[in-house]
């Protein structure tokens, strides 16, 4: 999208993987444990986003993330700065990140009540001393290292467990309307970020080394080719089947 006459816009959608892994093989200041290599295709691949990125500047990065659960509504950061540490909860030998992030608390605000105008329910986090999650922590540092932007934190609501997956989609569409609306009006040029993995595959046992490359491959060929079969609806822009499947 393009802004024109003050409107704001969306610059780009981004699925972006949030593996702490990520984080621990590009041995950030931030991040505590230190690596010797890793995950390289991974990191390339945001490598390109971040190029890509550069001759469309945006004003605010806004991350849905499946890391901070939420059973009753939307909620969304909404303090001006958060700082601490994240250490995550699985790999805590790879992921020790001292964070310093900026929330564009207005913006926050504003999805929060055109989620409300669209029958959601919506809360914002306004607790100083809140620990932000590690998808959160992760998708935005890879797409944006050197933080200069701020972020719009939206948690992932549990209506897909509680409810059903009609539910959670219902839901989902009604929350990317509230958030196209809010960015339009507000007349900032928004970067999405959604904090996921499609198939989400895990070994179950890790390497002495963890970066250790000869470890990692496909292990699972029926959710490779769904996965396949996802991207390749995604690059033709066929959202509705996406949701549909």
């Amino acid at each position: 999208m393009n802004s024109k006459n003050g409107q704001g816009s969306i610059v780009a959608g981004v699925l972006a993987p949030h593996p702490p892994h990520l984080v621990y093989a590009e041995n950030p200041p931030q991040n505590e444990p230190r690596s010797e290599c890793g995950w390289e295709e991974l990191r390339w691949g945001y490598e390109r986003l971040r190029n890509s990125l550069q001759k469309d500047d945006f004003d605010v990065i806004i991350v849905h993330t499946p890391h901070w659960r939420t059973v009753v509504g939307h909620h969304l950061l909404a303090v001006p700065q958060f700082k601490g540490l994240s250490v995550d909860p699985i790999f805590p030998h790879l992921f020790r990140y001292n964070y310093d992030l900026k929330v564009d608390v207005g913006l926050a605000e504003a999805i929060a009540e055109e989620g409300k105008a669209l029958g959601l329910e919506t809360a914002l986090m306004r607790n100083p001393k809140f620990r932000v999650d590690y998808g959160t922590i992760i998708s935005c540092h890879l797409s944006r290292p050197g933080w200069d932007k701020p972020i719009v934190s939206i948690s992932s609501n549990a209506a897909f467990d509680y409810f059903s997956n009609d539910v959670g989609q219902q839901q989902m569409i009604a929350l990317g309307h509230a958030t196209r609306a809010a960015i339009e009006k507000s007349g900032r040029r928004a970067l999405l970020l959604a904090s996921c993995s499609l198939s989400h595959r895990h070994f179950t046992e890790e390497p002495q080394v963890p970066e250790d490359m000869t470890h990692e491959h496909i292990y699972n060929h029926n959710q490779y080719l769904w996965d396949m079969r996802m991207l390749k609806m995604m690059r033709a822009g066929e959202s509705k089947r996406v949701i549909a499947e």
